[in-house]
């Protein structure tokens, strides 16, 4: 008698694609990345064939090309002799501040106002609210321009700050003054405030597209290696307060890991604040710096003006040094900021209610005080709730820069989607430029803040 001793195996065929369930899943992925592809490339040769019809090329050559317009801001060196690839990289990096600093605005005045909004005190909660009521159900673009008209039309002109010799003798004072003891001016062009400037610089590195300062980049890694320092203080506490019972005093020597190196670095390079002085334009269009009296002191090259009355015509009166802040920019941040941290306070107050009130009276018994509880119990737990809607907001405020257009800023949108594009023609290589920088930023969102939020998550045994 013979036994069989295993099964044997079945042949493939072709119905096994279909019918079999091993093979089944793959075959509809296969079919549905097939058509797919077709439907692109039948959309591509449909492209081309019709930009061929019109005598016109798909390519990015103009790129290279003279831009030929002017760009304010820019946070790098730029003229209208650069190239259109030049300018985009000036658009990007004005869109990128925009959205690097209301992603860190945005998100303190979210969290201030999800935290006040579950306040005991009955006024500052309803004052909450109506914030975040208001500001959500108004569309981000009318709080653009809203804002950008009232820094127009509510400022004076630089004139308003202008202070003749005969005004000082009679003890007339200026229409407008500068405020923070002098050191911003607010006019209904731009809000200069002060540059931080270095007297013994440690130079640049010129890479051709952009320059990286030394001294910025000797900062940051002083920076991070004292931030580094702190936290290797604070864990070795912690482990010292496990193995004892008693955590050692270290905040002083945290503080002073801080601030010390930072200061002396400062203060080495010669550090200060460059506030915005008034000068005045000739006829010529140089400029001529003025004291607090109107008195013309030295040209904008450091030479001596003439004494002799009536050789300097002035034509015009502005402020130069600092930094200045257009009014675009800033209306454009401020309705960026207010209008998502509305919604980040709505997402913050969510969070904080998710979490069990049984944490909050555990620490209360515990004898810890309602901010600490807040900051040390509820805020770390809510945090795993918080952050995945937090990404999204993170994400709307950098696409809504795009909302540029309307007050005239030169961001991406204004100069690929704006200038450029009318120039050169090249609608679809614009678009599809934009379309595929802001899917770039957008994915580098999202990684870096799931990386966060793999670090925030409950860790469970």
């Amino acid at each position: 008698m013979t036994m069989a001793t295993s099964v044997p195996k079945e042949s493939f065929r072709l119905s096994m694609l279909l019918y079999d369930t091993r093979f089944r899943s793959y075959t509809i992925q296969i079919v549905v990345l097939i058509l797919f592809l077709a439907a692109l490339g039948w959309l591509v040769n449909n492209t081309v064939q019709n930009l061929a019809a019109k005598d016109r090329t798909f390519d990015f050559g103009f790129l290279f090309n003279r831009a030929g317009y002017d760009i304010n801001p820019h946070l790098i060196n730029y003229t209208n002799d650069d190239t259109h690839g030049r300018a985009l990289l000036v658009g990007l990096l004005n869109t990128l501040s925009v959205a690097i600093f209301g992603c860190i605005f945005a998100t303190i005045l979210g969290v201030a106002a999800g935290v006040l909004r579950l306040s005991s005190n009955w006024i500052v909660a309803r004052l909450m609210t109506v914030y975040v009521e208001i500001t959500r159900n108004v569309p981000v673009l009318l709080w653009i321009i809203v804002t950008y008209v009232a820094l127009a039309e509510t400022t004076s002109p630089p004139s308003a700050f202008k202070i003749t010799p005969d005004m000082v003798k009679e003890g007339i004072a200026p229409e407008a003054s500068m405020h923070l003891w002098s050191s911003v001016a607010i006019t209904n062009r731009e809000i200069s405030i002060p540059a931080p400037l270095v007297r013994h610089s440690l130079g640049s590195i010129d890479f051709g597209l952009f320059s990286l300062s030394l001294d910025f980049l000797a900062f940051v890694a002083l920076l991070v290696a004292s931030i580094a320092v702190s936290r290797w203080l604070g864990r070795r506490a912690t482990r010292i307060q496990e193995e004892t019972g008693r955590r050692p005093l270290t905040w002083p020597l945290r503080a002073a890991v801080l601030i010390l190196p930072v200061v002396a670095l400062l203060t080495a390079q010669g550090f200060h604040l460059e506030r915005p002085s008034m000068w005045k334009t000739d006829t010529n269009g140089d400029y001529i710096l003025v004291d607090g009296t109107g008195q013309e002191l030295v040209d904008a090259n450091g030479l001596a003006l003439p004494d002799a009355e009536g050789q300097r015509i002035t034509s015009g009166f502005n402020f130069r040094g600092g930094i200045p802040l257009t009014h675009a920019f800033t209306a454009l941040l401020v309705g960026l900021v207010f209008y998502t941290g509305a919604y980040i306070a709505e997402i913050v107050r969510a969070g904080i209610l998710a979490v069990s009130r049984g944490q909050s009276e555990a620490a209360y018994a515990l004898g810890l005080a309602p901010q600490r509880t807040m900051n040390l119990v509820v805020l770390p737990q809510a945090l795993r709730v918080i952050v995945p809607p937090l990404i999204s907001q993170y994400l709307n405020l950098t696409k809504n820069t795009s909302l540029a257009a309307a007050v005239s800023f030169m961001d991406l949108k204004g100069t690929l989607g704006g200038i450029t594009m009318n120039q050169t023609g090249k609608e679809l290589e614009c678009m599809l430029l934009m379309m595929g920088i802001y899917l770039v930023l957008s994915l580098i969102i999202s990684a870096v803040m799931n990386v966060y939020n793999k670090a925030v998550m409950l860790k469970e045994r």
